[in-house]
């Protein structure tokens, strides 16, 4: 158990705001900005964070400044997450991740070319959450559980962690009872109603295709309507194969939107819902 987070003083980045945030939503202590000693490294009870020279997770140091110069962009976030055993997901399924680590080791031009985007469309992407957020911490020599920044923090960790671990759980649920059916162009993934339904039916599909290797290939998706007895049938990545206007005047068809990209039917047997899926196909 930790008794003190500590990182540097100084500006702040996004990358070492998120990792206290992380560990402050796990060990809910007190957080620190200033040069640490040998005996805070030395201190498992004390977790250094972007500063000090040393990555030792098992004594709770996650800097990463002491790495080479051609060694694969990782960060202090990086090594927390690593640390919490969420790394692979996260970089799987935070797409911000890798430009963040990109951003906070090579620096915002390589970063633009990297992405293949104009320098100055850094800049424009910039929000004032994050302005106001970052130099706040900036300016604060120590921050304690209670206190309004402090615990914006915890949220932000919080809500970081329980996306990663929910997303875990809510895969492997897609996957035990998913339906991938094939066609000869493309795939339609249907997942059945369960008992109890799901809060969101169809969260965590789409990063399900895509952990699968099957998100381009696949043209649409059939899932349970949580405001309903029925379904929802939606096109995915707005493949062109399916118009769902096609289907907008069948008597078990209570929505469907103009723009075609999905529709809601009261159907629940699964003869009818790929009937009306056929019908929509262009």
């Amino acid at each position: 158990m930790l008794s003190l987070i500590l990182t540097h003083p100084g500006g702040s980045h996004k990358d070492e705001l998120l990792a206290c945030s992380l560990l402050a939503a796990v060990h809910r202590v007190p957080i620190v900005r200033r040069e640490p000693t040998p005996e805070d490294l030395a201190d498992p009870a004390t977790a250094v964070v972007d500063v000090g020279g040393q990555h030792d997770p098992a004594l709770h140091n996650f800097d990463h400044h002491q790495f080479p110069a051609d060694h694969p962009p990782v960060c202090s976030l990086s090594l927390v997450l690593q640390h919490l055993g969420l790394y692979e997901d996260a970089r799987q399924f935070c797409d911000w991740l890798e430009p963040a680590e990109w951003f906070d080791t090579r620096g915002p031009n390589v970063t633009s070319q990297w992405l293949g985007v104009d320098r100055t469309a850094m800049n424009k992407l910039s929000s004032p959450i994050d302005i106001t957020i970052l130099r706040r911490f900036a300016k604060a020599k120590s921050l304690s559980p209670g206190e309004p920044l402090y615990e914006l923090l915890t949220y932000i960790g919080q809500d970081l962690l329980d996306y990663l671990r929910d997303l875990r759980s809510r895969l492997d649920f897609v996957a035990q009872n998913a339906q991938l059916w094939t066609f000869t162009d493309h795939h339609v993934l249907y997942l059945p109603r369960t008992e109890p339904i799901p809060e969101e039916p169809s969260a965590g599909i789409t990063r399900y295709l895509e952990s699968i290797s099957k998100s381009t290939t696949t043209a649409a998706l059939i899932y349970p309507d949580r405001r309903g007895t029925g379904y929802g049938l939606s096109r995915h990545n707005d493949s062109p194969l399916y118009d769902f206007t096609r289907i907008s005047t069948q008597p078990d068809v209570h929505f469907a939107h103009a723009r075609g990209f999905v529709a809601k039917t009261s159907a629940s047997d699964l003869p009818r819902i790929k009937a009306l899926l056929a019908l929509a196909k262009v």
